[in-house]
C-alpha cells in the first residue's frame, strides 16, 4: 500500500512541477522543466505498474 502512495505522490510531484512557476517549485526544479515533468511522472507510472502486477503483495 505504501508503495501505492509514493507513485501517486511522484505522479503529483510531476504535475506540480509542470505548473508551479520556477521562483515556487523549490526542490522539484532541477533540469528543465519538462524533463524534470517527464522524469517523475514516469517513475511514478513504473512503480505504480509493478506495485499492481507482482503478485502475492504482502499487507494486501
Amino acid at each position: 500500500m505504501g508503495l501505492r502512495y509514493l507513485a501517486g505522490a511522484m505522479g503529483a510531484a510531476g504535475l506540480l512541477r509542470l505548473t508551479l512557476p520556477e521562483k515556487d517549485a523549490g526542490m522539484l526544479a532541477v533540469r528543465n522543466r519538462y524533463l524534470d515533468t517527464t522524469l517523475l511522472i514516469l517513475v511514478g507510472a513504473a512503480i505504480a505498474f509493478l506495485t499492481l502486477t507482482i503478485p502475492d503483495q504482502p499487507g494486501e
